[in-house]
């Protein structure tokens, strides 16, 4: 019979969540909120197929024991912990750290796959960095981030709206202008990001005023996660460059 296959950041976000709400403490079997992680587990737009064909696919069990393990691996527990799992630690530290973040991520992927909207969306490479890694919160809501930004139509209104009122089309962290560079061939283009990671916006439907033009590399920076460290927004990356760049 084949394994269930490892947990994501994106499963381990959802399982935390409780584990926080219940002030840290491991949730058993008999726990209605442990049937209902193990049902949204099992529809999630990741190890497709293993719902079908793996019968015990974060079952009941499987769902308590990580809710065991993520309980008992926090800093202050008082027993033995069980083994747990590097990413089990990262998601932990992340919750201690940033808990409010953590939990509003919690509930934005909630929101996500209620509406089915997440099911809808395709894989998109740039979810993950160049090392196959995710953000702390996880693949599936960025994304979702990646595709409310690659929405076309957004991307036009707001490159209009600017053009009409004589703003120019620059990166708003480094400033650079592909019209400028580029000429005519780089004229009119720049990229747009969400001012804020989706998990703080909330699901909600997206305004001209909460995109911000990046050029192509400092959109990327934006993205790139690191170990315990989400995708930044433009303010973010600036002062992240300010540290390395003296006068910048």
């Amino acid at each position: 019979m084949p394994r269930s296959p490892a947990w994501t950041r994106d499963e381990l976000l959802l399982a935390c969540a409780l584990v926080v709400e219940n002030d840290w403490n491991e949730l058993r079997e008999g726990d209605s909120r442990v049937l209902g992680l193990s049902d949204l587990l099992r529809s999630l737009p990741i190890h497709e197929g293993a719902a079908q064909t793996i019968p015990k696919f974060r079952s009941i069990g499987s769902v308590s024991r990580k809710t065991s393990d993520l309980a008992s691996n926090h800093p202050a527990y008082a027993g033995t912990p069980t083994k747990g799992g590097r990413l089990d630690k990262e998601v932990i530290a992340a919750f201690i750290t940033r808990p409010a973040e953590m939990l509003e991520a919690a509930t934005a992927l909630r929101q996500g796959i209620g509406t089915g909207e997440l099911h809808e969306i395709p894989e998109d490479p740039d979810e993950l960095d160049d090392e196959g890694n995710s953000a702390i919160e996880g693949r599936l809501l960025a994304r979702w981030a990646l595709y409310r930004e690659r929405d076309r139509g957004l991307r036009i209104r707001k490159i209009a709206r600017s053009e009409k009122l004589g703003q120019p089309l620059q990166c708003e962290v480094c400033a650079f202008d592909f019209g400028h560079f580029y000429g005519t061939l780089g004229r009119g283009y720049i990229e747009v990001h969400h001012r804020l990671p989706l998990h703080i916006s909330g699901p909600r439907e997206t305004k001209l005023d909460d995109l911000a033009f990046l050029c192509a590399n400092c959109h990327r920076m934006c993205h790139k996660s690191r170990s315990g460290e989400s995708w930044r927004t433009p303010s973010a990356l600036r002062a992240e460059i300010a540290q390395f760049t003296p006068g910048f």
